[in-house]
């Protein structure tokens, strides 16, 4: 498997227990349903069922059979752009209507009357500051020459002249901004007074530009340029157009315009000829074509909405039932799955993401090979296994086949082979940082595909290596993408993977590089326990890997009080002979309570966590606690010398709980001959069992015993006794001068 998991510790999980209400039930597998439904109306919304073409019509580009004769009188319509553009064109046509504003001459002549008035009083009271003032208001910039002419009463007077006269002549006539007629459409523009609507030529309207060319001809003619730039300033800070762009107005003529247009292009009359024998099959041929069998077609079946509403829902059914496939192989191998309400959440997500970018790719047209199967195959087979991911691949690439825009083999062909190979691949990868090697699996399985399709059905190489080119950038994108989710994923699942695992299993992480460097018995211990827990779950077909991982951890927290564990002393002087038994025991115990809280402190994931806290499960501290009866009788308060639990929950706890107390024991044997260590084996196992420590594992006997027989054939190799040479014989005898016995009361096993 890809993947480790916790049925009792992941979100979402919640198996059915038969003993619920009926009504618990229903709820249970309704939402379920509800989940499976959801997603077959999803996919037949993005992808609505088409009108089946009738046999009848000849392919567009081929050549008419036999004549074709109007059976009924019926309209061609206008396909999509050609509606766009006579809409468009419609809309063109309408000329722009524009308010005349009364009274806009007068205004303006007012305002330049106050403004000369101004002008003429600070004159008058000689204040040059205030003059300048009223300019600058104005926002008229004045050159010094220009000033000094301005400041002329005669000047002023022929200024006021002027521009009294342009405003009451030339305003009333109509001025509009120029900006209203840029880009203009038609020749003409409608200008409405009051109640009346008058059509004139679009070049006679009068713009800002053009009043203020015309007002400066009512200046002398001998007046200098500087002079008349100064007076067309005056009348473009007073100025007021006289005719504005009705929007409103506008913008509802062409509206009108744009329901006028009709939706046909030509009527074709009963009997009429369509297309003759040896014609060709045009564009504007098969329109026709269409247009009459469509018009058959509602004469024959009535209500087209009845026709779309059918042809709905047997596109949906047929959905649903392919997709109940997949239901149905997770209700009956897969009931973790099915339990997992989070689980089956997240698969149908991947399925929606993959067929709703199926939507986009037909709508842009794009090319089938950018289908991201890949995305879902991937995430699929490492979070559970590639089983599912192949039979999930088999199904989406049967609904699409189904779907009108990739209903081709090449198409099937290619999702099955490219889905199968990333399902496949993840074997190969075992490290993020190796996703190149499933990416190139994916493309060479598909790109081989491709070509042998090409090559049966002779395909353009051309053709074949686009495709290929195509689906291996897609493999890529989907890939990098899927890696780079699959944190989010874990996250949401609650699922560990293996790649996971490998990070966790880093010697450099500071919890593993800590215990090796502050408990380096405690560490050499755990390298052993988890080389015997790994081939054992080997043997018996468990995750090996979370076993390696498991043991790692499962001693951290001796790191706090490493002195205090028999595997720490290397000068045999051992701080419990000092403690009262109650003391010893809860530092015993102490090593898993910290050791949980080490790994959560360093976001340890939880399915690792568990072997902390199970390795030992609920088993007595025996040692301590027969020292205990010995100074307190039957008075021992026995929970303070049990490990608080719980009890292994899965094949691989209860795998390292055996790996480790078996390892301890045979480390502390005289004399490690094949037969001792059996007989070691079994005892200890044979005890956990009758303790009842393996009552909650799925361990079978024949397992346990393919177990404890890997344990003797791995432990053998290990402690088999080593040759004795003679200038170090007495750094190996076992009775040189004191015993070389091995207390193991103090090693919590």
């Amino acid at each position: 498997m890809s993947q480790v998991m916790d049925k009792n510790s992941i979100p979402g999980n919640s198996l059915p227990d038969p003993t619920r209400s009926l009504g618990d039930r229903v709820r249970y597998h309704g939402a379920r349903a509800f989940l499976l439904v959801s997603l077959a109306i999803a996919i037949t919304l993005f992808f609505p069922p088409t009108e089946a073409s009738d046999s009848r019509i000849p392919p567009q580009g081929s050549v008419a059979q036999e004549d074709v004769i109007a059976e009924i009188g019926f309209s061609v319509p206008k396909n999509v752009s050609e509606l766009e553009r006579d809409w468009q064109l419609a809309m063109q046509a309408v000329p722009p209507t524009f308010q005349y504003l009364e009274g806009t001459g007068e205004s303006v002549a007012g305002r330049l009357s106050t403004f000369f008035e101004q002008l003429d009083s600070a004159v008058s009271a000689i204040d040059s500051v205030n003059f300048e003032e009223i300019l600058r208001n104005s926002q008229i910039a004045a050159t010094p020459s220009q000033m000094e002419y301005i400041y002329n009463d005669e000047a002023r007077s022929v200024f006021r002249a002027a521009s009294m006269r342009a405003a009451l002549e030339i305003i009333p006539q109509g001025v509009a901004d120029p900006a209203r007629l840029v880009d203009l459409t038609t020749e003409s523009v409608t200008i409405r007074r009051g109640d009346q609507e008058v059509s004139v030529s679009a070049e006679s309207v009068i713009t800002s530009a053009d009043f203020y060319t015309e007002a400066v001809t009512f200046l002398p003619p001998e007046l200098p340029p500087e002079a008349q730039e100064l007076f067309r300033l005056v009348l473009i800070y007073h100025l007021d157009n006289s005719l504005q762009l009705d929007v409103v107005e506008t913008e509802r003529d062409r509206d009108a315009a744009r329901e006028s247009v009709p939706l046909t292009k030509e009527d074709v009359l009963e009997s009429q000829v369509i297309v003759r024998t040896g014609d060709p099959i045009g564009p504007d041929t098969q329109e026709r074509l269409d247009a009459h069998f469509e018009a058959l077609r509602m004469l024959e079946d009535g209500d087209p909405a009845i026709l779309n509403l059918s042809a709905f829902v047997g596109a949906g059914l047929l959905n649903l039932l392919l997709l109940s496939i997949f239901g149905l192989f997770i209700f009956f191998a897969r009931p973790e799955v099915y339990a997992n309400f989070r689980w089956l959440t997240l698969i149908a997500v991947l399925t929606t993401a993959y067929f709703g970018t199926g939507f986009a790719i037909a709508r842009w047209g794009a090319p089938a090979e950018l289908l991201p199967i890949t995305f879902v195959a991937l995430p699929i087979a490492v979070l559970w296994d590639t089983r599912m991911a192949l039979l999930l691949v088999l199904l989406l690439a049967a609904v699409t086949g189904t779907l009108s825009p990739f209903g081709s083999y090449s198409t099937v062909l290619v999702l099955v082979v490219g889905g199968a190979a990333a399902a496949m691949s993840v074997r190969a990868v075992r490290r993020r940082s190796e996703t190149w090697v499933s990416i190139a699996i994916i493309a060479a399985a598909a790109g081989l595909a491709l070509l042998a399709h090409g090559m049966a059905i002779s395909r353009p190489w051309i053709e074949v290596g686009q495709g290929a080119f195509l689906f291996g950038i897609n493999a890529t994108v989907s890939a990098i993408m899927a890696m780079g989710f699959m944190f989010i994923f874990e996250k949401f699942t609650g699922i560990t993977t293996d790649r996971a695992l490998l990070e966790w299993a880093d010697p450099t992480r500071p919890l593993l590089r800590d215990l090796a460097m502050e408990a380096p018995g405690t560490y050499a211990h755990t390298i052993s326990v988890a080389n015997l827990a790994e081939a054992a779950a080997t043997r018996i077909n468990a995750n090996s890997l979370l076993c390696r991982v498991g043991v790692l951890y499962h001693d951290v927290g001796k790191k706090l009080k490493p002195h205090y564990f028999v595997e720490n002393q290397p000068d045999g002087r051992n701080p419990h002979d000092k403690l009262k038994p109650e003391t010893s025991a809860s530092i015993v115990l102490e090593h898993v309570t910290e050791g949980v809280r080490l790994a959560k402190d360093a976001k340890v994931p939880e399915i690792v966590v568990d072997f902390i806290l199970e390795h030992h499960g609920t088993q007595r501290i025996g040692f301590f606690y027969e020292k205990a009866r010995e100074e307190l009788g039957d008075e021992v308060d026995t929970k303070r010398f049990t490990y608080p639990g719980p009890k292994p929950r899965s094949k691989e706890t209860a795998i390292v709980m055996l790996a480790d107390s078996c390892e301890s024991a045979a480390r502390a044997m005289q004399e490690p001959e094949s037969d001792r260590i059996r007989e070691l084996i079994d005892t200890i196992v044979d005890s956990k069992v009758s303790d009842g420590q393996l009552d909650e594992a799925p361990l079978t006997l024949g397992e346990i015993a393919l177990i404890k027989q890997q344990f003797v054939n791995i432990l053998s190799g290990v402690m088999h006794r080593r040759i004795e040479y003679p200038e170090t014989r007495h750094l190996t005898d076992a009775n040189n001068g004191e015993s070389s016995e091995v207390t193991v009361g103090n090693k919590e096993s």
